[in-house]
């Protein structure tokens, strides 16, 4: 599996837009992806950071994503986001199965 990891400064009092944005347009987005596998997001404690972690079946899958379909991605998230999302890729070396949903 490969994942890819993007981090994102966020604008100030967004975090319930993104985390709406995320659930209602990014990760079915994400679901229609040949080889997506998992979504993680979380934001820091004063909400102006935000990352996601993405998991894919294959490097070629992450790699197709990032060419025909990331760009949307950003653009939906254009209202909450500053500046340029930094990107960093790797393979997964471990997992665990879960199943986290955000409280509150």
């Amino acid at each position: 599996m490969f994942t890819r990891n993007v981090i994102m400064h966020l604008k100030p009092n967004c975090v319930n837009q993104y985390t709406e944005t995320l659930e209602k347009e990014i990760i079915p987005l994400l679901r229609s992806q040949k080889g997506f596998q998992d979504e993680i997001s979380f934001v820091n404690q004063n909400g102006t950071e935000a990352t996601g972690i993405s998991i894919w079946k294959s490097k070629e899958d992450a790699d197709a994503y990032e060419r025909t379909t990331y760009k949307k991605v950003i653009t939906a998230l254009a209202d909450v986001i500053q500046g340029t999302p930094e990107v960093r890729t790797g393979e997964v070396t471990n997992s665990t199965p879960h199943n986290f949903k955000r409280r509150g």
